[in-house]
Order: C-alpha cells, then structure tokens, then sequence
C-alpha cells in the first residue's frame, strides 16, 4: 500500500513542480486514461500532454489532496485545483486565450497504480463550473 501512495504523491508533487519528464515516467507506457470533455489516452505521452495543457493554462496551478482511500491496486483522491488562467488553455471546444481569472476547482482523480507506474487514471471534475469561473459561460441564476 505504501507503493501506491508514495506513486501518487509523487505524481502530484511533479504535477505542482510542473515536471514533464517526471509526469512521463510516472504513466505506464499503455496507461488508460479518461477525462471531462470525451478526453481519453492510451500511452504515457498522451496522458503528461493532458496534464501539460492545463499547466499551460494555469503556470501556476498546483493540486491539493484533500482525502485519498487507498484499496490495492486502486487510489481515490479528493483534489483541489487551483491557479490564475494567464496562458492557453486548450479544452474539448478549442483553445480558449488566457482570462487572467482564479479558479478553485474540486475533483476526483482514482489511479491504478503497478509496480511503481500508474495504469489507469479516471478524472472527474465540474466542468461546467471551471467554465463559469473562467467567465466563458454565464453565473447560473439561483433561486
């Protein structure tokens, strides 16, 4: 069980240094890989240029994990996602021009983790409100 924290923690900490080559090493060369958006990827290249994009969009970004369950093979985390959009964020609808807009955004991510690489990783996160936060959609009207 320790394998499978110290892998993820790992991955967070190159994901906030923005550590590409790190990222790279970290994904299984035939990972399974899914995100909002209809993203998926099938290889370690793929899944670090997923992460790379939002690291181009928010320099800044970093990840917090919140709570995590560990079941071998499998790691459930609670993640927060924060950082100012002062670069290109490329997304499902096209690349979006920086808003200069914080965004706070909370998700999940669960990580399969063998000897030491990460598998399969499952996103999940409100799209809809990352989008409201950047100011691309409209505040929805509460009642």
């Amino acid at each position: 069980m320790t394998e499978i924290k110290d892998t993820a923690a790992h991955f967070v900490a190159a994901f906030n240094a923005n550590d590409e080559k790190t990222l790279n090493e970290l994904h299984a060369s035939d990972i399974k890989f899914s995100a909002p958006g209809g993203f998926k990827a099938t290889n370690a290249h793929e899944a670090t240029a997923y992460a790379k994009r939002w690291l181009k969009g928010f320099p800044n970004g970093k990840m917090t994990v919140r709570n995590e369950i560990v079941s071998a093979p499998w790691i459930v985390q609670e993640v927060t996602m924060e950082g100012t959009n002062t670069g290109p964020l490329e997304g499902p609808m096209g690349t979006v021009q920086p808003t200069h807009k914080h965004v706070v955004g909370k998700g999940v991510q669960i990580l399969k983790v063998e000897n030491g690489k990460i598998t399969e990783a499952r996103i999940y996160f409100d799209l809809l409100d990352q989008m409201t936060q950047l100011g691309l959609i409209p505040t929805p009207v509460t009642v």
